[in-house]
């Protein structure tokens, strides 16, 4: 039976409203099968829509189910820090002073600094360097020479992610990905923007992001938790970034999304702006 539902849609990583990466959130998510999130995900037609639920871990606040229009997926940063606006601003109290989001890879924390939401990057699933088939595929698919990358990883976190380094965010931004040639992928390209260029500012990024996205409806995703949180960890524990840094994202695709990454400890968080931009109901 149908019902009308608490419904949001904000867009993440920006504070500029349209430049992020948008999510839409069905607040009330009980009752609804998993055909139907489904098919509601696919309805709106973003890279994740989101369904908030009762936690089933009491160390949780809330959980929450995550759609790409094809599949749902166990973790994805851009939805956990929209799910978690979103069920702030629906007046949800968290028992301690973070947010505990319960989804499919366990609890993720979500600390407030300010405005601003960071999640705590979850373990990696999976790490170490990528094996030449794989590196093949990834310089067909972006029209790049096996020189052309500099540093390479498995940044896996749930979705799958692998990375390369490119020399500079001028060859990132430069890519053309041929998608006939991309088919498996889950990938992260990375370049430094250059020394002293971007550094004036607090706000300024040290480094570029695109994430690559098979099988999924949108081929190029506009800025990514969950492949910058995995970013995070093998840049900062390999000496390759800061401790403190901010990455650009989405400026491909017209947006500008930017990441605030910040090691404290041994936690790595992954912090940006959310941005509300429709309130309502949805009958589902």
């Amino acid at each position: 039976m149908t019902q009308l539902r608490r419904f949001a849609q904000v867009d993440v990583f920006t504070a500029l409203p349209l430049k992020g990466n948008p999510l839409a959130v069905v607040v009330d998510g009980d009752g609804l099968s998993d055909a139907e999130m489904q098919a509601f995900a696919n309805w709106t037609n973003l890279s994740e829509t989101t369904f908030l639920l009762p936690p089933t871990d009491p160390a949780a606040d809330y959980r929450v189910r995550i759609f790409t229009t094809a599949r749902e997926l166990p973790f994805a940063g851009h939805p956990t820090l929209g799910s978690c606006h979103a069920w702030l601003a629906a007046g949800g109290q968290p028992q301690g002073e973070a947010v505990v989001q319960q989804c499919g890879v366990g609890l993720v924390k979500v600390r407030r600094d300010g405005g601003r939401l960071a999640f705590a990057a979850p373990p990696l699933l999976r790490s170490g360097p990528l094996e030449e088939g794989k590196l093949s595929q990834i310089c067909a698919g972006l029209g790049l020479k096996r020189e052309d990358i500099v540093n390479h990883q498995w940044v896996d976190n749930g979705p799958g992610w692998c990375a390369v380094m490119l020399a500079s965010a001028e060859q990132v931004l430069a890519l053309k990905p041929d998608w006939s040639r991309m088919a498996g992928l889950e990938l992260g390209v990375v370049g430094p923007h250059k020394v002293g260029v971007v550094a004036s500012r607090l706000d300024e990024p040290q480094f570029e992001v695109r994430a690559f996205i098979s099988g999924d409806g949108v081929p190029e995703d506009p800025v990514t938790g969950s492949l910058n949180a995995g970013l995070a960890q093998w840049l900062i524990g390999a000496g390759h970034a800061p401790d403190s840094y901010v990455a650009a994202q989405g400026a491909a695709l017209g947006r500008a999304g930017r990441v605030h990454v910040q090691r404290d400890g041994d936690v790595i968080w992954i912090g940006g702006d959310v941005t509300p931009l429709v309130q309502g109901q949805v009958t589902l």
